[in-house]
């Protein structure tokens, strides 16, 4: 099938929004609470900032583990990488994930604002101002054969499916997260039935409902 392009364990409300208003650097979510938000994730066996032997198994947990598998690279719009907007004033912000980010390849970082390349750990952040195939094609190149992780936010992810461009795509709908307002991936996930195929399968413990979606 050669590299793909796939969106993993994205996460949006049941009213379709994958963060909420007013951003911040105390509120990367916005008005969303990313624990709410990302509960079936943190409570896997699987997580990796879990410091203890417990957490669940089954679906959940397998989704978890998957998504760094065959992973060579990551695109990411630019309110994922940073609260803030504008020219860059000064360099001095290095991401929301410290000395250890969790991505362990190139990271492509969609920006207006360009600015130097930089490494921390095995992960290295490039800012591109690209169209979204060629931000793709970059990514792929530096992905040595594997595939590219679509990271988000929600405009990203809709700017590459506008594309034609996401191969595959899972979204986990979180059924008790209620936002009203944000930033919105979909109004429903039957807008994207025309062009990919969907299977729908609750989450064992009913947190979320998983949506796997593959192109026609």
């Amino acid at each position: 099938m050669g590299q793909l392009l796939k969106v993993q364990n994205f996460t949006v409300s049941r009213d379709g929004f994958g963060a909420g208003d007013g951003q911040s650097l105390e509120r990367p979510f916005g008005h969303a609470d990313p624990a709410t938000l990302m509960s079936w994730v943190i409570k896997t066996a699987s997580w990796p900032n879990r410091t203890d032997s417990g957490g669940t198994r089954g679906l959940d947990d397998y989704l978890t583990r998957d998504f760094s598998h065959n992973i060579g690279a990551e695109i990411m719009g630019s309110n994922k990488f940073s609260p803030y907007r504008g020219p860059w004033e000064d360099h001095s912000w290095l991401g929301w994930w410290g000395d250890e980010p969790p991505f362990h390849t190139p990271v492509f970082v969609l920006t207006h604002h360009l600015r130097p390349s930089f490494t921390l750990s095995d992960t290295t952040f490039h800012f591109i101002d690209d169209d979204p195939a060629t931000a793709l094609d970059k990514a792929k190149a530096a992905a040595d054969g594997k595939d590219v992780r679509l990271g988000g936010g929600a405009t990203t992810v809709r700017e590459f499916l506008d594309a034609g461009l996401v191969d595959t795509l899972h979204v986990a709908v979180a059924n008790e997260v209620e936002l009203g307002s944000g930033v919105r991936l979909w109004e429903s996930p039957d807008e994207l039935l025309d062009r990919y195929r969907c299977d729908v399968v609750p989450s064992p413990g009913g947190a979320v409902t998983h949506h796997l979606f593959w192109r026609r």
